[in-house]
């Protein structure tokens, strides 16, 4: 009698049974090895996406299988809670972000629990309670106490009309995104932490994440950006200070024909206190875009101050030009500009009449630049002294004569800023620092802490409640009136520490309890996004190690191993409004009509109309093609989800969501569910005796073995989740044509089933948890990793490709220890391989052990 397969009432089941026995909650214990597996954590918007689900299961199915090893395995979840998105959310719902963001908590983590990860909730953490960010708000005092903060005037996206800095995201083709007002670019003070103080020690670790990707490192290499160069200074004519210039190119210097200078440079403001024309165009940069796409793309704008700087070398004095390009946050806020050999400079030269020289050449040719800078490194020519040296050599001969002369020396930049951490907005956590009566800022005392945001208020749009509240801001320290800090941290700050966190989250006598701490990191396994290759993980990173000085925990690195995983796309389809707009429609509310290939020929909505076509594409909101995971686990059950996410691509592709896929794998689900459910309908199964079995059997039994080595090292060593399942479905289609009549089939076929339910359990773990009981066994998340018989998988016969003179002429089958003689006698005398040897000499026979036997013969 066949037994249905409900995955309702499975996965309710044992879900039902995980929570009860809390089997997820793990303690340290010193007597197991521990192993720290962590997805980085939700956004609370509402619902799980299927990029949520991916994620997930990945790092589930990681966990789990480091389980079945015997280790002790943290797997924990949280909520990455404050940010712009709640403002916005409470704004257009009339509510405040705390009510919005509690209530997408509850009902996510009822999404995760449905899908069947196995979290350690009683280490659940949400960043926006006080519980959580009352240590970020000691431990930045302690920062400050260490002169690693501090604040300072820095440019901000300022909405003129709202009265508000945006975000870059919330600025749209220049304008506010409610306003419309266009965005200009304001100084206000801001808090900034010194992560340039660790630029080094950031750039040096990255040699130790060896289980990270490459792109990745090589992401944050360049991010922090080190570089050796000159900084030089350029006395300017009739001024007191010269202009610090910083170079990696001073073999060009003696092609200098002008510098430029930001608009915000101290220089620009002086020339500007009597020239009308340049004032204008000093405020105009002011809304200006700072991000470094734009920059490269806008067009160069300048004006002369009317000014000179002296060339350090050689006394010619150069004009000095405030250019659009030119930001007075990176470097020094001046660059010598050398149109021959910089394409940029290039460009402005030629649109403002400005002199070009050439000072570079190919070291086996001439150069020209009538059309365009060169801009490769070569030989020096026009450069006095210097001509006829390379590189390296000019390089350090300027060097060297502008150290003799005072004039400049080696250093070492990066291309890293310090972090800004302030934030003018409302959902965050308030940066704990007070302003007494004569202005002087101080820390909050650590008896005030937490400094509470108060979570029942009332969003108008424009203002912060905390800013538009005084009373809120003030606040009395020994007697002595302050006013608190409204500005709130960069969500980053919440983010960068979490993982820290998660060891000892309900931990109150500290940030963290260092033992759980240093028992649990590292962490083994980090999954997430690839579009987290640099900021959040470059924080993380430095976030670690303040933690590391601080004596709170003692490693070096806070993530060992990273695996980015792939976008989810789905087929998008849209029809054309009465206005010529386009009207996006859901993936599930489409008919579609294939060809023999399986191509869309026809796109219809369930109301009939005819839709277009636009291919796949990332799963937004904005083309609707978004799939909710819920459908798909109430319509095909959370193993069937999870099984198509980790089948249907690797997990660094992007995986392209078909639901045919996943009626595929649901098929294999109830196969694999009918082949264990008939094994364990056997009346009775002896013991199996490996000394009886006939060849068949064998041969089974060795492709189980088999399959268990490679699912290993597959979900194991690889990470190739796909490869470990089309591994697991290629024996299945052994198993059910292998015969089931005699006692000792039964017995490799049980051996088999158990394999399978076990192999699949880290993917699949309800219904192998079912199967697991079926066969006779109590709780599957108890049971320990199959292991491959390595006696079982050695091969008795070989099968040998036989080739006469390159081409194969037949299959022979020898024993597996068959000597080379005897292969060629049994090659030699096959049947079909002597009518192509017939009346021919042969010359000679090539055997590759195992393999192939070549017989050379005319």
């Amino acid at each position: 009698m066949d037994v249905p397969y409900n995955h309702r009432e499975i996965e309710s089941q044992v879900q039902s049974a995980w929570q009860q026995a809390k089997t997820f909650s793990v303690q340290e214990d010193n007597d197991k090895e521990k192993y720290y597996c962590l997805s980085m954590f939700p956004y609370p918007s509402g619902r799980l996406h299927m990029g949520h689900v991916r994620n997930y299961t990945l790092g589930d199915v990681i966990a789990r299988f480091q389980r079945m090893q015997g280790k002790n395995v943290l797997q924990p979840i949280g909520w990455d809670a404050f940010g712009l998105p709640a403002e916005n959310a409470a704004i257009k719902n009339k509510t405040a972000p705390a009510p919005w963001t509690y209530e997408n908590i509850e009902y996510m983590k009822n999404q995760l629990k449905m899908l069947g990860f196995g979290y350690d909730w009683d280490r659940e953490l949400a960043t926006c309670t006080p519980e959580y960010y009352r240590w970020e708000q000691w431990f930045f005092t302690k920062l400050y106490d260490k002169g690693l903060v501090y604040k300072k005037m820095a440019t901000v996206n300022w909405d003129p009309v709202d009265q508000t800095v945006l975000a870059n995201e919330q600025v749209v083709d220049g304008r506010g995104w409610r306003s419309g007002a266009l965005v200009e670019q304001k100084e206000i003070p801001q808090w900034f932490i010194k992560i340039t103080d660790y630029a080094e020690e950031l750039l040096n670790d990255i040699d130790q994440l060896e289980g990270w990707p490459d792109t990745v490192k090589t992401m944050q290499r360049n991010w922090i950006g080190r570089s050796e160069g000159i900084e030089m200074a350029f006395d300017v004519a009739g001024q007191d200070e010269p202009l610090h210039i910083y170079t990696t190119r001073p073999d060009t210097v003696m092609g200098v024909t002008y510098v430029a200078i930001a608009a915000g440079h101290p220089l620009a403001a002086k020339a500007a206190e009597g020239n009308a024309e340049l004032a204008a165009f000093v405020d105009e940069c002011k809304n200006n875009k700072v991000a470094e796409a734009d920059m490269a793309t806008m067009e160069k704008k300048g004006i002369a101050t009317g000014l000179f700087a002296v060339h350090p070398l050689t006394g010619k004095q150069v004009p000095i030009w405030v250019a659009n390009f030119v930001l007075m946050d990176y470097g020094t806020g001046a660059v010598m500009s050398v149109p021959g050999h910089d394409q940029r400079d290039y460009e402005f030269a030629q649109a403002y009449g400005l002199p070009i020289e050439a000072v570079i050449k190919p070291a086996d040719g001439e150069v020209d630049i009538s059309e365009a800078a060169y801009t490769d490194k070569g030989v020096l020519f026009n450069s006095g002294e210097f001509d006829g040296l390379e590189f390296q050599a000019a390089f350090d001969a300027i060097a060297s004569k502008l150290e003799a002369d005072n004039k400049g020396e080696r250093k070492v930049n990066y291309r890293l800023r310090d972090w800004g951490v302030s934030r003018q907005r409302y959902w965050g956590t308030p940066i704990p620092m007070l302003t007494d009566a004569d202005g002087n800022t101080v820390p909050a005392p650590e008896d005030q802490l937490p400094v509470i945001l108060p979570e029942d208020v009332v969003m108008d749009g424009v203002t912060s409640p905390i800013k538009a509240d005084p009373e809120w801001a003030k606040v009395e320290v020994n007697g002595q009136p302050m006013t608190r800090e409204t500005d709130t941290f960069d969500t980053f700050m919440e983010s960068s520490w979490y993982y820290a966190r998660y060891c000892c989250s309900n931990f109150d006598e500290g940030m963290l309890d260092s033992d759980a701490a240093n028992y649990w990191l590292p962490v083994d396994q980090y999954v997430g996004g690839i579009e987290h290759a640099v900021m959040h993980l470059l924080y993380s990173r430095f976030f670690h190690k303040l933690l590391r000085d601080t004596g709170l925990v003692q490693s070096d690195e806070p993530f060992k191993k990273l695996l980015c995983q792939g976008m989810v796309l789905a087929d998008a389809f849209y029809h054309t409004d009465e206005k010529g707009g386009q009207v996006w429609v859901s993936p599930t509310d489409v008919e579609l009509e294939k060809d023999d290939k399986g191509r869309i020929t026809k796109a219809t909505s369930t109301d009939g109309t005819e839709l277009n076509y636009a291919g796949m594409s990332k799963m937004s909101k904005s083309k609707n093609n978004g799939i909710d995971p819920q459908l798909m686990v109430e319509k095909y059950g959370a193993d069937t989800v999870r099984l198509f996410m980790m089948f249907a691509a690797p997990p660094e592709a992007t995986l392209e969501w078909q639901e045919s896929g996943v009626e595929g794998s649901h098929r294999f689900v109830k196969r694999v569910w009918k082949f264990v459910q008939d094994v364990a309908a056997f009346e009775s199964v002896p013991a199996l005796d490996a000394a009886s079995l006939n060849k068949a059997q064998k041969d089974l039994r060795r492709a189980v073995h088999k399959t268990i080595a490679k699912v290993s090292d597959d979900l194991g060593r690889r990470q190739t989740f796909n490869t470990a399942i089309a591994a697991v479905m290629e024996l299945m289609n052994t198993l059910t044509k292998a015969s089931a009549e005699s006692d000792q089939d039964k017995a490799v076929l049980a051996e088999a089933a158990e394999a399978i339910v076990l192999m699949l359990n880290p993917i699949a773990p309800h219904v192998c948890d079912e199967l697991w009981r079926a066969l006779g066994n109590s709780n599957a998340e108890d049971a320990p990793w199959p292991q491959a018989d390595d006696s079982v998988m050695v091969e008795d016969e070989k099968l040998i490709v036989v080739q006469v003179n390159g081409k194969v002429r037949g299959k022979i089958t020898v024993a597996a220890d068959a000597s080379k003689e005897v292969v060629e006698e049994a090659g030699l005398n096959d049947a079909n391989v002597s009518k192509f040897t017939e009346g021919k000499t042969v010359r000679k026979i090539i055997y590759v052990p195992g393999k192939l036997l070549n017989i050379v013969a005319n």
